[in-house]
């Protein structure tokens, strides 16, 4: 395969975005403000509901995202962030916001614009990119800065060809993390009804005491469960392994040595707050997180539920970085079920996490596949 190397600056035209003003950000609206927050550390588009923002000011209509409008992050919100890519999943919803570079032109004789998406995602861009970045704490790039990018590129009909293979793997991807959104709705819809509209099995033979069924509790969090602050794991103390390394948003890596066993529910202490994650699997909860160390009369996935259903994030303790304190947690009273209550639900909704875990699995697999692909389609190892 024949390569040429171009500048970046030779073939693209970077469009920087619009400062968005934070007194009109909202919870809810029409459009939502995407900040470097909206991408994967390997590129591509997250949707974060959890954390996505409104905007409720005038909007310049040429800050309204196309779909598939190509985006660059220029600024390292998250460790690996910067230099990521994603292509927009929708038009008339996403706003281009000043830390983000748009791609509104390129030279369709020398780049495909889906390989483009995935060039940007090689480590060859990105470390370029990282390498001419400026900032300390928070390091920004710039379309300047872009420009100067070098790449070694195949002719553009090559281009679609791998592009097409690459993207086979997104769209597998992309399927399975749709079934797993129905699933987790399906399951969050069963907890709602048995637990707050009280429409659980044998409700007909169960009669209501001081407002709640007959054999349930209200007690304070701590005596449901007790939750602990995570461990401090260095990356330079990570060794190759499967175990699953939990940080407040999510998987951070993997290592050779669980500290806890599964299953297991782990939440964000500090910096992202809120989202609550089951494990079925043994694994290290880092020192940002919360996991439940004891279940005193709480199941692992009734305790999942439960803690999702708080909103914690509304218990927001600190200053500059978002913090979650445990001992105000914990004073929180909360509604427990008979033990057979939560026995049937997990039976209920057990399998539908079995599912998830497939799916989760498979999808690393396709992960892992498609980013060894990628560096080999690119350079010509392998031919289309």
């Amino acid at each position: 395969m024949k390569l040429k190397e171009i500048s970046l600056g030779s073939a693209i035209h970077v469009k920087h975005g619009y400062a968005f003003k934070g007194e009109f950000f909202v919870d809810n609206g029409n459009y939502i403000v995407l900040t470097p927050g909206n991408f994967n550390e390997q590129g591509g588009f997250r949707k974060r509901p959890e954390k996505d923002r409104a905007y409720s000011g005038d909007i310049p209509e040429s800050y309204i995202l196309n779909k598939g409008d190509l985006i660059v992050a220029m600024t390292e919100q998250g460790a690996g962030l910067l230099g990521s890519s994603a292509l927009i999943p929708e038009g008339n919803l996403y706003l281009h916001n000043q830390r983000l570079g748009l791609i509104d032109k390129f030279d369709p004789s020398l780049l495909d614009k889906r390989f483009l998406y995935f060039l940007f995602n090689t480590h060859s861009v990105r470390g370029q990119i990282s390498g001419s970045a400026s900032g300390t704490k928070v390091r920004h790039t710039s379309p300047e800065r872009i420009y100067q990018v070098r790449v070694s590129v195949p002719e553009v009909k090559v281009q679609e060809k791998i592009a097409d293979i690459l993207s086979n793997y997104n769209d597998l991807i992309e399927n399975n993390q749709r079934r797993m959104a129905l699933l987790e709705d399906t399951a969050r819809q069963v907890y709602q009804e048995w637990f707050v509209r009280l429409r659980f099995p044998g409700r007909e033979h169960t009669r209501i005491v001081d407002c709640i069924p007959e054999g349930w509790q209200r007690k304070p969090l701590e005596s449901a469960l007790v939750l602990q602050r995570g461990f401090d794991l260095p990356s330079q103390s990570r060794v190759k392994g499967t175990i699953p390394i939990f940080a407040s948003t999510g998987v951070n890596g993997y290592h050779n040595v669980a500290k806890v066993q599964a299953p297991g529910v782990v939440t964000g202490r500090s910096g992202s707050l809120g989202k609550v994650h089951y494990v079925n699997e043994n694994f290290w909860p880092l020192n940002t997180t919360l996991w439940v160390k004891e279940f005193r009369s709480v199941s692992p996935l009734f305790a999942f539920f439960l803690l999702s259903s708080l909103r914690l994030d509304q218990y927001n303790g600190g200053v500059s970085v978002p913090t979650l304190d445990r001992k105000v947690v914990h004073k929180m009273e909360v509604i427990v079920p008979t033990a057979r209550i939560q026995e049937l639900f997990g039976d209920y909704v057990l399998p539908m996490f079995t599912q998830l875990r497939h799916l989760g699995i498979y999808n690393e697999k396709l992960r892992t596949a498609r980013d060894l692909l990628l560096p080999k389609l690119m350079s010509g190892e392998i031919s289309v």
